[in-house]
């Protein structure tokens, strides 16, 4: 309303264009309707990326205009007196916001390229100094990122030359009737060590039970609160994973880091799978050395990530030492098709390189 009624525009161009915005606010609500999930947009790939582009610029043009009018207020109280807004302000405006999610979106859908970290690790034997780790999480493997798309995260994991990957949930959006091929190239994903994962959020959207026995099928090993110990010689090393803590709301088993831990051996470093990371505290209690996660896609855009940061205790995206433990919250490999925008805080695939701390 801001943005569109003070333009010098016929009232039948006006309503055209209200009518187009209205229908592209309401994405989500179509979402629901082609799918019976918001989490799910069963259209064309195409489509989907349209409508995100739409959306995208309908929100990013809802902020410049508050924007733009916090600019005319201030000056009108300057000049003590209305001032008044041109059209070519407007426009610019539109322009703008219709660039940046171009941008944003063609930012989110990519094959994100390989990002290199190295965690100091107490304890950590020698033998496993430079033992290299790769991190997927958030592949949200939906009618936006399908099958052609995982296959090319596929091909990059495999060349990354890692000992182990993991991934730490989110692996679709929709049913496993919706989503079997889509899914199919995981099967491929291969390293020394083997590939190891837990459930995010998203999975217990989309019949939790199905979806657990379809990737273990898929040959990826599951660790819902449980953990694997392993082993070069004499050398030792805890995998260990939590279920998600959206698990209780639908009558599954919540996370149980106690559980997971159980009959793990003493003074061996834990390296903890955890989809979402604001329990990073409680895990750095129990002695944890390294905790990934992933959850908050990095808060998508730069200044989002702090109203992000603040829904998951604090954080969002990147390395945190947490009392002693390093928490690295990925930014995602992919990101829910209901709000793909990626500004300032791109997508990655996580290869983490474990040292032993000096």
């Amino acid at each position: 309303m801001r943005w569109l009624w003070p333009l010098a525009m016929s009232p039948g161009w006006k309503i055209g264009v209200a009518v187009v915005l209205l229908a592209a606010s309401q994405y989500h609500f179509w979402s629901r309707l082609s799918s019976g999930s918001v989490f799910a947009p069963e259209f064309p790939r195409e489509i989907v990326i349209l409508f995100n582009w739409a959306f995208g610029a309908i929100l990013l043009l809802a902020v410049l205009q508050l924007l733009l009018d916090a600019g005319a207020l201030a000056a009108a109280l300057a000049k003590r007196r209305m001032v008044g807004i041109p059209d070519v302000a407007r426009y610019a405006l539109a322009g703008t916001a219709a660039l940046l999610a171009a941008i944003g979106v063609a930012n989110a859908v990519r094959v994100p390229p390989v990002k290199d970290v190295e965690i100091a690790v107490p304890g950590l034997p020698p033998r496993y100094d430079g033992y290299r780790v790769l991190q997927l999480t958030d592949l949200h493997i939906s009618r936006l990122f399908p099958a052609s798309w995982a296959r090319r995260v596929v091909d990059h994991a495999n060349a990354t030359d890692v000992d182990l990957i993991v991934v730490t949930g989110d692996f679709i959006d929709g049913s496993v009737a919706m989503r079997r091929a889509d899914v199919a190239p995981l099967r491929d994903l291969r390293a020394p060590d083997g590939v190891y994962a837990i459930p995010g959020n998203h999975e217990y959207f989309f019949r939790y039970p199905e979806w657990m026995r379809h990737l273990k099928g898929l040959g990826l090993r599951m660790l819902p609160n449980t953990h694997v110990v392993m082993a070069r010689g004499e050398a030792r090393l805890v995998l260990a994973g939590v279920t998600d803590l959206s698990a209780p709301e639908v009558g599954e088993v919540g996370p149980d880091l106690a559980a997971a831990l159980a009959g793990a051996p003493a003074g061996v470093p834990v390296l903890l799978l955890d989809h979402q990371p604001k329990n990073a505290r409680a895990a750095a209690a129990r002695g944890v050395a390294v905790q990934l996660s992933g959850h908050t896609h990095g808060g998508m855009i730069l200044g989002l990530d702090r109203l992000v940061a603040r829904a998951n205790g604090g954080f969002v995206s990147g390395r945190y030492d947490v009392d002693g433990m390093t928490l690295y919250v990925n930014n995602g490999t992919a990101l829910w098709p209901g709000f793909a925008l990626r500004l300032g805080r791109p997508s990655e695939l996580t290869r983490i390189t474990l040292r032993t701390q000096r």
